[in-house]
């Protein structure tokens, strides 16, 4: 009966999330048509420039939501939300889990107020360097309090992701993610450039606020009350974690987020553009890929918690080959409409704005080994460890300095050749360390 309930419970959470991506195949592309169409060159170059300065939010995060997750599911592996909507299990156990929300919203508006006006002045200097301050101050200042009031979103909803609540939260999101295109899209449509990006982060961030309170207010609530007068030394447990982890997501920020703020830096906003759509198409089919892996994250935390090593390794298994699988396909399936219709004026118009075949391939190709690599830390960080954090140094370090003398020296069309070589050389070493903290956990 249990293995029924939790089968059922899988593909709901694979459909919940297959739907969420694909509304985002569905909405991306499009939004991918329109750029190119309703805004210039630089206008594009300062829209993925917002979202590249944003995400500077790595180092407000820096992976503590990966923790929210971690430790939540670990604390709800011995409770259950009942009929009623409430959690249901022993006091003590509800009262540790109220205890961690408290932490965690402690920890988040501490961060907020630190780092979000040091992201608000870096996104300032690149106006002011560029002389434009006048024609975007307006639009960045949005863009930034969406951002932030993402960052929270996104940090509770790990919390609540802990609670094995996927499908919930990916029908929420999918909800938000049809109000932001559809925001963006009917801006654009109006003349309103950059402003579009602004106002679709804003209003569609603002729903989840909200949205957030109204569907799952009742158990936060139930939490909250239930730890009044509880405490329980989180800090102790989480920070001896948190510190590997500082190194190995900031380092992130140098594999993943650089390019478009130095492309803006080394050749300026037309070429910053081309980075950022080209980002934008391969993060998508990442992220379609993966949902495979993302979906049953809370259990292989559960399963952890319970020491049910076959099951888990028979789960991942079949899932990371999945997630390899599809991103194969999606990549095929790109370069063949290219082949087919590239030559189509109106296409053409829209692919030029992209990077040459060439620069996509090796984007693509870094992605494609980065599924693998993904894989092997969601389960490793599952058992409270963060084994990469030294891996993630060495190739963050890489990683930038051959960027920059790409910038400097070669064409654009080569940038992210610095991110595929450190995993060529990079993936050997990761799975070595995978393999081995995986013998060595499960005595």
């Amino acid at each position: 009966m249990n293995f029924l309930l939790n089968k059922n419970k899988s593909i709901r959470d694979i459909l919940a999330t297959f739907f969420n991506q694909a509304w985002r195949l569905i909405s991306g592309p499009l939004m991918l048509l329109l750029i190119p169409l309703y805004l210039t060159e630089e206008q594009q170059g300062y829209w993925y420039l917002f979202g590249s300065v944003a995400a500077l939010s790595t180092f407000a995060d820096l992976g503590f939501s990966n923790i929210i997750l971690q430790f939540s599911a670990h604390e709800y592996a011995s409770l259950k939300i009942g009929n009623d909507g409430l959690l249901e299990g022993q006091s003590q156990n509800i009262k540790k889990m109220g205890s961690f929300l408290r932490f965690v919203i402690r920890w988040l508006s501490t961060i907020c107020a630190i780092v979000y006006p040091v992201i608000f002045i870096v996104g300032i200097y690149f106006l002011v360097r560029d002389k434009v301050l006048s024609v975007y101050f307006v639009p960045w200042i949005i863009y930034s309090i969406g951002s932030l009031v993402n960052f929270f979103n996104n940090s509770v909803l790990s919390f609540i992701e802990g609670m094995d609540q996927i499908s919930k939260i990916q029908k929420s999101r999918l909800v938000v993610a049809v109000i932001n295109s559809v925001v963006v899209i009917l801006s654009l449509l109006l003349q309103l450039n950059i402003y579009s990006l602004a106002f679709g982060i804003i209003l569609s961030a603002s729903f989840m606020f909200i949205t957030i309170f109204k569907t799952f207010g009742k158990i936060l609530k139930q939490l909250w009350n239930e730890s009044v007068n509880f405490s329980y030394p989180w800090k102790k447990e989480i920070l001896p974690l948190f510190k590997k982890y500082v190194l190995s997501f900031a380092s992130g920020y140098f594999l993943f987020q650089i390019y478009t703020p130095l492309m803006h830096y080394f050749h300026g906003p037309v070429y910053s553009g081309k980075i950022g759509i080209s980002m934008s198409l391969v993060t998508a089919m990442f992220s379609f890929s993966t949902i495979f892996v993302y979906t049953i994250t809370p259990r292989i935390n559960m399963l952890i918690e319970k020491k049910d090593w076959s099951e888990l390794d028979r789960i991942f298994n079949k899932r990371l080959i999945l997630s390899g699988l599809a991103y194969l396909f999606i990549a095929c399936c790109f370069f063949m409409f290219i082949k087919l219709f590239g030559g189509i004026p109106f296409i053409n118009k829209i692919v030029s704005r992209f990077l040459p075949w060439q620069g996509l391939l090796i984007l693509i190709s870094a992605y494609f080994i980065q599924v693998f690599i993904n894989s092997w830390a969601v389960y490793l960080r599952g058992h409270k460890i963060e084994p990469y954090w030294y891996t993630g140094i060495v190739s963050a370090v890489w990683v930038f300095v051959i960027t920059v003398l790409i910038g400097k020296f070669m064409s654009p069309d080569y940038f992210f050749l610095g991110l595929l070589s450190s995993y060529i050389w990079g993936t050997p070493w990761s799975y070595i360390i995978f393999r081995k903290w995986k013998k060595k956990l499960h005595i």
